[in-house]
């Protein structure tokens, strides 16, 4: 009895590891730490990028901005590096200095987190709901630059008294845009590694039954591969729907200071959350058929598994492809993400967030549309030609006629 366990163990272990997907297999957690890291940058590059245009600023006359300059400089000291407030701009005051504060607030090529204006012992500060901490900076350099000046006051005494002034900016700023664009990439990724995922195994049982030749026989193999796409976009529709509208509850409910609040795309909101759905859809149906056109090919559920393996890493490559694009909307990174037809719908979700032009969207829609019917065309002429073995050669790849039994 041993020796016969001995002999199917041997053949079982040599049916997994004796295939060219093993090496995949065994090296997954290599690429899913690689990939990990990918999507990881990307959030932080996002973050890093946003950093980088963030300010806070003072309307300061010629004379106070060396002093507002040192007592920066000696304030800084005290923050390390990933905790210390932005960058400080001095900008010389000129005409009205609320109407320039709210002009610099209004800024499309910087972000003005909070704006110092008005006389030191009692200036106001511009500010929206989430710079808190950037306008208790410019009041303490405002309190510092007035001690510095006076000298000999007592510790417990505070000379400046700042009114804090709440503004809501009139454009969508570029840290809403940014934080917009990665949530975008994010969620459709989620849902597409979570729900295309089905549609791998989706042939197995037909084929095994010999159902799949009976349908190829009645209409072409296109119209299969479609019409099973289509159904589980259906399952995966209602489950986003159920979701969605939960969540749509839950975030009704959240305060207005909420961080859902920061969320602000270029756009429109009501056109983003559109183009989003759209591009979770373009999403899905090029990964799925993908997905059905690869697990079309295998005859066993140890097959499936193996070889949805690559796919899901070749997913969350594109994850990661479209989180650095995200952080550098226009580069040529982005562009690349954007016309590469599988990493296309997370990047042009991104897109939406950072550039209000409509037209982009209307044409990536098409472009993707295209691809989604090559995958599914080269999915069902494989299926024919590997499995079903309808003809042979190279021209029996190209024939359009449906198989006969």
């Amino acid at each position: 009895m041993i020796r016969s366990a001995m002999v199917i163990a041997r053949r079982d272990f040599l049916a997994v590891v004796a295939t060219p997907t093993f090496l995949m297999f065994l090296l997954a957690p290599l690429f899913m730490i690689g990939f990990a890291l990918i999507g990881g940058s990307g959030a932080t590059q996002v973050a890093a990028s946003s950093a980088k245009l963030t300010r806070i600023a003072i309307i300061a006359d010629d004379q106070d901005v060396q002093a507002f300059t040192e007592a920066d400089a000696r304030l800084r000291t005290l923050y390390v590096r990933d905790s210390a407030p932005p960058e400080l701009e001095l900008v010389p005051k000129h005409g009205d200095e609320r109407a320039l504060a709210l002009v610099l607030f209004d800024s499309k090529k910087l972000d003005y987190a909070a704006v110092l204006y008005g006389p030191l012992d009692q200036p106001a500060i511009l500010r929206d709901a989430q710079s808190v901490r950037a306008s208790a900076y410019l009041a303490a350099l405002a309190e510092l630059v007035l001690r510095d000046r006076k000298g000999g006051i007592r510790p417990d005494t505070q000379l400046s008294q700042p009114m804090m002034v709440e503004a809501t900016a009139t454009s969508s700023s570029l840290r809403g845009q940014q934080a917009s664009g990665y949530f975008a990439v994010f969620g459709i990724f989620f849902l597409t590694l979570l729900l295309a995922g089905q549609a791998v195994g989706m042939l197995a049982e037909e084929k095994s039954n010999k159902v799949i030749e009976i349908l190829a026989a009645a209409v072409p193999l296109e119209a299969v591969f479609l019409g099973k796409l289509v159904g589980m976009f259906g399952v995966a529709a209602l489950f986003v729907s159920f979701w969605g509208t939960l969540g749509a509850i839950a975030v009704a409910f959240l305060p207005a200071g909420s961080a859902i609040s920061t969320f602000q795309p270029a756009i429109g909101l009501p056109i983003f959350l559109v183009l989003c759905a759209l591009y979770f859809t373009m999403a899905y149906m090029l990964l799925g058929a993908v997905f059905l056109g690869v697990g079309a090919q295998a005859s066993t559920m140890r097959e499936i598994q193996m070889l949805s393996l690559p796919i899901t890493i070749f997913q969350v490559a594109m994850f990661g492809l479209s989180s650095a694009a995200a952080a550098s909307p226009g580069s040529t990174l982005a562009l690349v993400a954007e016309i590469f037809p599988f990493s296309s719908p997370f990047a042009m979700a991104g897109r939406g967030a950072s550039d209000p032009a409509l037209w982009p969207h209307l044409l990536a829609l098409a472009w993707q549309a295209l691809w989604v019917g090559i995958t599914i065309w080269v999915a069902a002429r494989l299926f024919r030609f590997g499995v079903l073995k309808s003809g042979s050669g190279l021209r029996s790849f190209f024939k359009r006629k449906p198989t006969a039994l």
